[in-house]
């Protein structure tokens, strides 16, 4: 008997997250559910891994590929089985270690179906970081692409012990299986597994901003959780196509596409972050809803201004929605977005690996008025800022953000240390900094290892960079505390010029001005703002180049 649409509603909430595709596959079978675009590319450049884009389209050629509801569930289920066969059973870890590819999330969904928890990993890693995160995670399958040939084989020789190893795409290397003669002759039909929604689901790693990764352990009720929240937050229907561009193996990609598979429709993987490409895109494919990251609105509104985008040319008219997560949101950026496409729906989305990605705080699309602040409690979350003892601190002082939900994690796998000081009676402890305003709107003040303190004054680069970035010289900016003698530390601008500015030290002295006296920065330093691929600004690496080492060690030396 056939499964009705109510009695999945009813299920929903309770059930784990591989339940939503098969009810996509009955439901809306011949309907397409993954598009993947490779954009054309205009100037070749040669590329190592050290310097990947965020996204990089393959340079060969121009292509598009789709899939529909059925062709994605029986490719989950081919690969679920295939992994069965090869003696995986349910708590067992299988590592992904892929670009973005139509090949991504049947993997994905193939490795929740068997029971085992599916592991994404960094594709910025070295050969040494997967090597340490595949045994921290005790993982037990590898999956990895071309992209990765080089890197894999030079720990081969050791992680493939008591570990397999398969590979995805053509030119199969010798120390691995091929998947896709593997699973040729699978059974298209789901492994008799049975799954519950407290079940593990998945390892995800944090972002390294603060340290080296830690393994997050999440459960189907995590998974679940944001696949709701991201529809409720959004309004997703079946009319809805959702541009996912960032990369699949963090929890902020992932979590939005969810708010596609919960309402069952069509999803573009978009490999590439040009701005023509991403307009080309939004107008050939119907999107309605793109999510993009700051440095990408930017580019795409200094294209427009340039000329090198002539909206008259596109089809946007459908693009209902732009939102922004992964970094504090620039009020300036946002006021120039509605001057262009002044009718666009805006969000703006925070969330940790830890809270499953995006949407346990969010500022919803009828606060735009708000923008600047991350919002209020998402969709089934409490917030709480709080003091050093976990005391709620009054209204418009400064605390740290404590979140807690449905999709707050279980635990740093194998780190009892670390999950006692991050969770504690069901609060998850952010480490962000964070105050609210009269009318209950949270705003993200800085990291809480971030903080400098300047003459026994609190400085908080956010409010700094949030400031600078106002400048219409200024493309790029990050804070971060230099040792001083007298001070302790100074607070020190990394600032980034746009292509066609010119700016001098001078320039920004003056227009600091504005500034209480403590909180102008006491150094400028005109070069790249590094960013990791969730679009964060990497501030331990400011700190190793410019501090040369830790900044207390410096502190104590001097």
């Amino acid at each position: 008997m056939q499964k009705s649409k109510t009695a999945f509603t009813e299920r929903i909430l309770i059930m784990p997250i591989t339940d939503l595709l098969e009810r996509n596959a009955e439901l809306y079978g011949n309907d397409v559910a993954l598009v993947e675009v490779n954009p054309e590319i205009t100037e070749v450049r040669r590329v190592t891994w050290k310097e990947y884009e965020l996204i990089e389209p393959n340079p060969e050629c121009h292509y598009r590929r789709e899939i529909t509801w059925k062709v994605f569930d029986e490719k989950a289920n081919r690969f679920a089985n295939m992994l069965i066969e090869r003696g995986v059973h349910k708590g067992d870890k299988v590592g992904i270690l892929l670009m973005n590819c139509l090949e991504w999330l049947p993997i994905y969904f193939g490795i929740l179906k068997t029971g085992a928890l599916a592991v994404p990993l960094n594709f910025r890693y070295t050969a040494d970081e997967i090597k340490y995160c595949l045994d921290l995670a005790e993982v037990d399958v590898l999956m990895f692409g071309p992209e990765f040939i080089g890197r894999i084989e030079e720990i081969a020789d050791e992680i493939s012990k008591n570990r397999l190893l398969f590979y995805v795409g053509e030119g199969c290397p010798s120390f691995a299986e091929h998947y896709d003669s593997l699973v040729a002759n699978c059974a298209s039909s789901a492994p008799d597994v049975k799954l519950t929604d407290d079940d593990d689901a998945a390892i995800y790693f944090s972002s390294g901003t603060t340290g080296f990764p830690k393994a997050i352990l999440h459960d189907h009720t995590s998974l679940m959780h944001s696949a709701k929240v991201e529809q409720k937050h959004h309004g997703q229907t079946r009319d809805d196509i959702f541009l996912c561009i960032p990369p699949l193996y963090h929890t902020g990609a992932k979590m939005h596409w969810f708010g596609s598979l919960y309402s069952g429709s069509k999803a573009v993987l978009l490999k590439g972050v040009k701005p023509k490409s991403i307009i080309e895109t939004v107008s050939e494919e119907g999107c309605t809803i793109v999510w993009l990251l700051v440095p990408w609105a930017q580019d795409i509104l200094d294209a427009i201004d340039r000329g090198d985008i002539d909206l008259s040319n596109y089809d946007l008219d459908q693009w209902r929605l732009m939102h922004i997560g992964a970094q504090p949101v620039p009020p300036s950026l946002i006021a120039r977005w509605k001057k262009i496409f002044p009718k666009h729906q805006y969000d703006t989305n925070y969330g940790l690996s830890e809270s499953i990605g995006p949407g346990c705080v969010h500022l919803g699309v009828e606060n735009i008025h708000k923008v600047g602040a991350i919002g209020k409690a998402g969709f089934g979350w409490e917030v709480k800022i709080a003091d050093e003892n976990g005391n709620a601190v009054d209204r418009g002082q400064v605390g740290e953000l404590l979140v807690k939900g449905p999709g707050v994690m279980k635990c740093y796998y194998r780190d009892d240390k670390a999950t006692a000081e991050t969770l504690k009676d069901g609060w998850l402890y952010t480490g962000d900094m964070a105050q609210e305003d009269e009318d209950g709107f949270i705003y993200l003040v800085d990291r809480k290892k971030d903080v400098i303190i300047s003459g026994g004054e609190n400085l908080y680069p956010v409010q700094i960079e949030d400031f600078l970035r106002s400048h219409p010289a200024i493309k790029d900016v990050a804070v971060i505390g230099l040792p001083d003698k007298r001070l302790g530390e100074i607070a020190a601008a990394i600032i980034s010029i746009k292509e066609d500015h010119n700016c001098t030290e001078e320039n920004i002295t003056s227009f600091c001005q504005k500034l209480p006296r403590y909180k102008r920065p006491h150094k400028i330093i005109f070069a790249d703002v590094p960013r990791n691929p969730t679009g964060k600004i990497e501030k331990p690496k400011l700190r190793s180049i410019y501090c040369g080492e830790s900044l207390v060690a410096t502190q104590i030396k001097n």
